[in-house]
């Protein structure tokens, strides 16, 4: 299936961040670790947002609420914030200027790129102010 490339990509970190467009999703999400990815049949039933393949073991990043359904163990909770700019893959510095200034407010940044938007896993103790610092660089 191919993707549609109707819209632009873009690079420009001045124009990112202009448009950055920060957007908080519904629901608490966590990080749990598990020693191999399980199969398709329980894949679907976990139902993760993102999986991610590490030396150690693999990474799921699901809402709390299936999580907790399910038993498996986790850290902390993180509310999501997607940028809703359509920042390209390839672009230089988005990352950096997000991090540094959610970083100067006291807040840690789990940054997650996805072929249309870039997505912010942040303490959901700190979502609203992350939102607030995120808006502001808007007129930065």
């Amino acid at each position: 299936m191919a993707l549609k490339a109707h819209m632009r990509q873009e690079k420009n970190l001045e124009s990112l961040l202009q448009n950055l467009d920060p957007s908080a999703a519904e629901g608490s999400f966590v990080f749990c670790a598990v020693p191999v990815l399980p199969g398709s049949a329980d894949l679907a039933a976990l139902d993760p947002w993102a999986i991610v393949k590490e030396d150690e073991g693999i990474t799921l990043i699901l809402e709390k609420k299936r999580a907790d359904g399910l038993g498996l163990v986790y850290e902390s909770t993180y509310g999501r914030i997607t940028l809703r700019v359509f920042s390209s893959l390839d672009a230089v510095g988005l990352s950096a200027a997000v991090a540094t200034a959610l970083a100067d407010s006291g807040i840690s940044a789990n940054m997650v790129a996805g072929y249309h938007h870039d997505h912010i896993f942040v303490p959901e103790a700190h979502l609203e102010t992350a939102l607030n610092v995120l808006r502001g660089l808007r007129c930065s």
